[in-house]
């Protein structure tokens, strides 16, 4: 095998030149809008996602009968599943035909990536939810905003656990509203963007972080199988925000990632992003809760060992901070890429 010619053909399609610049843009638009506008509908999650629910949602809820065998649950889920990935990726090949007939400023590209992103408004969402703690007195939709986006039951849940759900919140949304999305079209364009988005979509829908009966079962596994490395990235972003946010720790995430007992979230119920938020910020993430439909998500506890689970407003307020720091590293590590791609500075290691 020629590692050469290897090396370069994935260097040629994650360090494109026109797909970087398209990738900050979108990054910058989903920010700023989110923090303008806020979560649309009270749903911080892209507005792909919501596409997906409302071509999905009733359907699949009809046809996961928990009453069926965890085999026929799997098989109905798989044709759902299968269904939404290749009508994804047909709308991700649409946009990239026409963006192909309207290439002026690369507007297309960057209008149907921000689509499958989500930024800002996970932002607004839990400085909305700070200001509730922290303050004591109501702001109007703060806690919900929290429980739609979650797909979690918050109305008999107390105000750590909701302070939990909100972090973990932070954490997931910058894995797979951001990272996994954009590696995902830097590697294959917006066809390979919107196959990822519809498979996080519908896990996120049907999966109640692993959890299901058998309905969510194929879309679990096939959204771990794109997001698995995007994953341990954003868990390294994490770690790297917490280098410079106060009281944080960047070398307790990193040993939290690596540590293979407890105190690690499984892969569906946040992975290595909320490893890494529960260790940088010395706390306990997880704990058990109610999905929309009224099933148990018992979710394990991610954080180093006498962590506290009674989190506070100021935990919040420093989740936050990471949260955007994580946002800015990865902006800036694609920023740098893309001047080293235009000076031909990457260096060949396989040559």
């Amino acid at each position: 095998m020629d590692f050469s010619k290897l090396f370069q053909t994935v260097h040629d399609q994650i360090f494109d030149p026109e797909r970087l610049p398209v990738a900050i843009a979108a990054l910058f638009l989903v920010s700023v809008v989110g923090v303008i506008a806020g979560p649309v509908l009270s749903n911080a999650n892209p507005l792909f996602w919501r596409s997906v629910d409302y071509l999905f949602g009733k359907a699949g809820s009809k046809l996961d009968n928990t009453g069926r065998s965890a085999t026929d649950l799997a098989s109905r889920g798989l044709i759902i599943t299968l269904t939404g990935a290749v009508m994804a990726f047909l709308i991700g090949t649409a946009f990239q035909v026409l963006s192909a007939e309207y290439p002026s400023w690369l507007i297309v590209d960057i209008v149907a990536l921000s689509l499958v992103l989500s930024a800002g408004a996970g932002w607004y969402a839990l400085l909305r939810l700070y200001k509730a703690v922290h303050g004591k007195n109501l702001v109007r939709g703060a806690f919900y905003t929290i429980a739609v986006t979650t797909r979690s039951n918050l109305a008999a849940a107390d105000e750590f656990t909701i302070t939990r759900v909100g972090i973990g919140l932070a954490a997931r949304n910058f894995d797979k509203g951001v990272i996994a999305p954009i590696l995902w079209y830097l590697i294959g364009g917006l066809p390979a963007a919107y196959l990822y988005a519809g498979l996080a979509a519908l896990s996120w829908r049907f999966g109640k972080e692993g959890f299901t009966k058998g309905f969510g079962s194929p879309a679990l596994a096939l959204e771990k199988l794109l997001g698995f490395i995007p994953n341990i990235f954003a868990g390294i972003l994490i770690s790297l925000a917490g280098l410079i946010t106060p009281t944080a720790g960047m070398t307790r995430s990193i040993i939290g990632l690596f540590h293979f007992g407890k105190g690690r979230a499984h892969y569906a119920e946040g992975g290595a992003a909320v490893t890494a938020m529960a260790w940088a910020l010395k706390v306990s993430l997880g704990g058990a809760t109610q999905d929309m439909d009224g099933s148990a998500i018992k979710r394990g506890w991610a954080g180093p060992s006498g962590a506290t689970a009674r989190l506070e407003a100021r935990h919040l307020h420093r989740a936050l901070y990471i949260t955007v720091v994580a946002h800015l590293l990865f902006a800036a590590a694609m920023l740098v890429a893309m001047v080293l791609d235009g000076r031909g500075a990457f260096p060949p290691f396989f040559s």
